[in-house]
């Protein structure tokens, strides 16, 4: 009877524990390779299998045992938090390469009686007030940066400091997966413009939408708001970085318009989602327009721009004097037509008031990146804008 119960003891402590795991599997329905595809669960299915668990004492595997690196954010989906408060431990988020062909794959979540110590982070994002105010970001692909209040405020006569109203995005072409933002910040402007073996800035953004901003289009006249008024971090990798830029209001042929930006920023891809929150009164809806520079070049690279228009996405592949060549891209799901005007070329959508615009924008160089034609580029926004238009399926189990 005591060895019995001894048996029973271990058998129910052994299945207790057994039942202490969260099964994922991810699914999807394309034959194309996915690479850093992003994998995002909700933690409440983390903590209904496994009660009490710390996002410190967690480990995340691969269907071969291999642990992965994994992120905890504190924010949840907006349409799983309506109310726009932010929830502590939001959702676990980890990455997988999806082979060519590959549709499914499967993981598993236990607890550790260590604590995982922090992974290296691919993504990045920071105010640099340094730099009048800038907002800058990266992955391990490309890097950008958008124009504060700063840089928009009139110059005190003699004080030389330079002045630019935009809201317009700017593009750091990278040659390195490591971060770079600091480093050159720290260089200083002038290094930045030199390609120094890591990349370098030679995006002419000026007064333009630079690499996919926005506005509002009335068919003859784009409006658009002054530099960013007001930024928030709300999670800064290892995998991903989330953040909000908050644009004062600006007059759109009579209505008065104000715009939030949350960007969403994985490792490992080339493409940044974007959702533009637009809030105005006096129209049932507008027409909001996404922009590309028609001439995104450095001074004096002579560069010869092929504009793409597919469906659902606008495309620029440059050609330069010298620099080599690069692409950049808005995708754009709800697209509806296409327009310019002296600055822009544009892609346009109809919004509603305090409804999310979701767009996807995006960058490579040739000399840092394996796109090396218009074609390559070409392919690599047909297969994102697959990927886009076909989700991943991810459903979740408890126990072993």
């Amino acid at each position: 009877m005591r060895a019995k119960a001894l048996f029973l003891i271990l058998a129910a402590a052994g299945s207790a524990h057994a039942a202490e795991r969260l099964t994922i599997t991810a699914s999807h329905e394309l034959a194309q390779a996915r690479p850093s595809e992003t994998i995002a669960v909700p933690w409440a299915e983390v903590n209904r299998a496994l009660p009490g668990a710390l996002l410190q004492k967690i480990t995340v595997r691969d269907a071969s045992g291999k642990a992965l690196p994994y992120q905890v954010t504190n924010v949840l989906p907006e349409a799983k938090d309506p109310e726009g408060k932010g929830i502590a431990y939001g959702e676990l988020i980890f990455q997988h390469d999806f082979a060519a062909g590959e549709r499914s794959a499967t993981f598993t979540v236990e607890k550790s009686g260590a604590v995982s110590p922090p992974f290296p982070s691919k993504v990045f994002a920071r105010y640099v007030p340094e730099r009048l105010d800038d907002f800058a970001w990266e992955n391990d692909k490309v890097a950008h940066r958008t124009y504060g209040p700063a840089l928009g405020a009139p110059a005190e006569p003699g004080s030389g400091k330079e002045v630019l109203v935009t809201s317009g995005l700017d593009i750091w072409f990278k040659r390195v997966e490591y971060p770079i933002v600091d480093r050159w910040y720290n260089k200083g402007h002038d290094h930045y413009h030199h390609d120094e073996g890591e990349g370098m800035d030679m995006y002419n953004v000026g007064r333009s939408r630079g690499a996919g901003g926005t506005g509002i289009w009335d068919g003859k006249t784009l409006s658009t708001a002054r530099n960013y008024a007001k930024w928030k971090v709300l999670a800064n990798g290892p995998v991903r970085a989330v953040f909000e830029l908050s644009y004062d209001s600006w007059d759109a042929a009579g209505v008065k318009v104000s715009e939030v930006k949350r960007f969403t920023v994985d490792a490992g891809h080339y493409f940044d989602q974007v959702e533009s929150t637009f809030t105005f009164n006096g129209a049932p809806s507008l027409t909001a327009a996404l922009g590309l520079n028609r001439n995104p070049a450095d001074k004096g690279q002579e560069a010869v721009v092929t504009t793409g228009r597919a469906p659902g996405s606008l495309s620029q592949w440059v050609e330069q004097k010298s620099n080599g060549a690069f692409g950049v891209a808005v995708i754009l799901p709800s697209a509806e037509g296409y327009a310019q005007d002296d600055l822009n070329e544009l892609v346009t959508a109809p919004v509603v008031s305090g409804k999310p615009l979701r767009y996807y924008a995006g960058a490579a160089w040739s000399r840092g990146s394996p796109f090396a034609s218009k074609a390559d580029w070409d392919r690599h926004i047909a297969a994102e804008t697959a990927r886009i238009k076909s989700p991943l399926k991810v459903s979740y189990k408890g126990g072993q």
